[in-house]
């Protein structure tokens, strides 16, 4: 890659921590341009080679701060390696969310899709066809720990997905000042945080039916009528709950990590730990200790 089309910048992840909310934000600043699709270069993709990923941001204009979102790189075992091996004075954005969420919201998320269709209580366990996505995304300490192993610990902007709830206008702020660019703030931003979870669909049975005839039906989404029938058969998504004894499991699952990762990035998880604190008080009703996934 020519050095005017390397990425300034990547958000790294986690998956479903609002990263998808930030490239919104740091898109909607002129000064900065990200290509739409996530790339996954540096995890799934490496092999189509350093050509293509240069001419994903053969369009960016120049004098633009280059950017990209892909986040699966927090929790791939080589990314870390490869961006520092490329990009050795990128400057990184990492979003954690409350592990026990961030594994049943990317449940939900394959569930919305009819990838899988068991409970919770079968799928978020060590030994589940499903454990290295849902559980291993959320040993945060770890997968951190290769980034900051490689980067300085000013390169890597730590934003917590309670901050984008709590506080979204100062995220963006942060996020401006630490890829390098005056703050641009939408109203929209502020109310939105781009998660379709709660978003009415249409019945699983149906959208596999209507799959093979969506080329077909691209040019007329813009269309009030079809958009109307669209409503009329969409429903809210009924997700399987999170039962008690496995919010407990995952609680406890993750609560060494939290700890080492509440000294990594220097601040304090109180809410995340309290939950981890209450399990151990109601350990009478939980699932026994749970194991380190190796």
């Amino acid at each position: 890659m020519s050095a005017k089309i390397q990425p300034d910048f990547i958000i790294i992840g986690a998956i479903k921590a609002a990263t998808t909310w930030s490239a919104r934000a740091l898109r909607a600043n002129p000064r900065v341009f990200m290509p739409a699709p996530e790339p996954h270069f540096f995890s799934t993709e490496y092999e189509r080679g350093a050509d293509w990923y240069g001419s994903l941001f053969a369009e960016a204009p120049e004098g633009a701060v280059v950017g990209e979102k892909s986040a699966d790189y927090l929790s791939h075992p080589d990314a870390a390696a490869r961006i520092a091996g490329m990009l050795p004075e990128a400057r990184l954005i990492v979003q954690l969310r409350d592990p026990v969420a961030r594994a049943y919201s990317d449940y939900c998320m394959l569930f919305r899709r009819g990838t899988v269709t068991a409970p919770p209580r079968e799928l978020l366990r060590p030994g589940s066809a499903y454990a290295d996505r849902f559980l291993s995304g959320g040993y945060y300490a770890d997968h951190l720990a290769r980034f900051y192993d490689r980067f300085a610990a000013d390169r890597i902007e730590v934003v917590l997905m309670e901050d984008v709830e709590r506080a979204p206008a100062a995220v963006i702020r942060a996020l401006s000042r630490h890829v390098g660019v005056p703050p641009v703030i939408e109203a929209p931003l502020l109310e939105s945080r781009a998660n379709d979870s709660q978003a009415p669909l249409l019945p699983l049975g149906l959208r596999r039916t209507l799959a093979p005839l969506k080329p077909l039906a691209a040019p007329l989404r813009d269309s009030p009528w079809f958009e109307r029938a669209r409503r009329s058969m969409a429903r809210p998504p009924d997700y399987p709950p999170l039962d008690a004894a496995t919010r407990l499991y995952l609680e406890d699952l993750y609560a060494a990590d939290i700890a080492r990762l509440e000294g990594m990035i220097g601040r304090s998880l109180g809410a995340w730990r309290r939950n981890c604190r209450a399990s151990e008080r109601r350990r009478g009703t939980a699932l026994p200790a749970a194991p380190a996934l190796t």
